[in-house]
């Protein structure tokens, strides 16, 4: 795939396994990181073509994007060379099996993005079911785990690594009815901070990405009064896009980002500097 991208940005070479890559900010990053010329491998629970009319119809009030072709396929009619597995990260077993089927197909994994998660608990602490609590961090915390054990040894052997957690804002300002989102959120961006350190000094950079109000089918679904209430609240009054992270993404797994490790960086429209009150 052909690129515009100075040396320092380029991705050409590399190779991505992007989790939750299917839809949404996943699906954004994936693309994004093939056009910089990097090969992707999309792993995602559900990894086909999103189907759903109700999605369907809170995308086109956004964009007119419907994502009716699979992440794969996007990439492979841009030129670009993808794969796209079945993965529940949070399998252990299913992650190391992933791994080895992404390296058999295109060597060494170069880049990992940990985009993979759940946001489907909506209860107080103490409503909360037990079982509830621990799938939502085995998908969204122990995930990440799973996948950093199973490729991230192998990017310091070959003195080059990228890891990107897809953490949250809510991991420094909790939204209520969400403890266990909120958890999780922030115990990734601890997390990245220990593959930092445990891996910097064999070439590999760590840093996660938080997320803010996003133009995705949970903050368009929200009633329009609440959702221009939290709108109102960010500097650049307006919702992101997938693809605000894309960008941002595309930038940690280059060389022109080779200094920069350990990090937490908000990509909010402002939401963490507002005012209080």
């Amino acid at each position: 795939m052909a690129t515009d991208v100075t040396d320092a940005w380029s991705l050409s070479g590399k190779r991505a396994f992007i989790t939750g890559g299917a839809r949404g900010i996943g699906r954004a990053i994936a693309l994004k990181l093939a056009e910089r010329g990097s090969a992707v491998v999309v792993a995602d629970a559900h990894p086909g073509p999103f189907s759903g009319e109700r999605y369907y119809r809170l995308k086109r009030r956004f964009s007119g994007d419907e994502e009716q072709i699979s992440t794969e396929d996007a990439i492979r009619a841009l030129g670009g060379a993808a794969m796209q597995l079945q993965l529940d990260v949070a399998d252990a077993d299913a992650v190391s099996r992933a791994a080895e089927t992404a390296r058999d197909a295109f060597g060494q994994i170069d880049i990992l993005v940990n985009n993979a998660g759940i946001v489907n608990n909506i209860a107080s602490i103490a409503d909360m079911a037990a079982d509830a609590w621990a799938h939502e961090l085995q998908v969204n915390l122990s995930g990440a785990f799973h996948c950093t054990q199973a490729l991230v040894p192998a990017m310091a052997e070959q003195g080059w690594g990228r890891v990107i957690n897809i953490s949250s804002v809510a991991a420094r300002q909790p939204g209520m009815g969400q403890p266990a989102y909120t958890a999780s959120k922030a115990g990734l961006a601890a997390f990245t901070q220990s593959i930092a350190q445990e891996f910097g000094a064999r070439g590999v950079t760590a840093n996660a990405i938080m997320p803010g109000l996003m133009a995705t089918p949970l903050v368009l679904s929200m009633p329009a009064r609440l959702r221009q209430s939290m709108i109102a609240r960010t500097a650049l009054q307006k919702l992101g896009t997938p693809e605000d992270i894309a960008e941002l993404a595309a930038f940690l797994a280059s060389d022109a980002a080779r200094f920069i490790t350990a990090t937490a960086i908000p990509c909010d429209g402002g939401l963490l500097g507002a005012p209080a009150g």
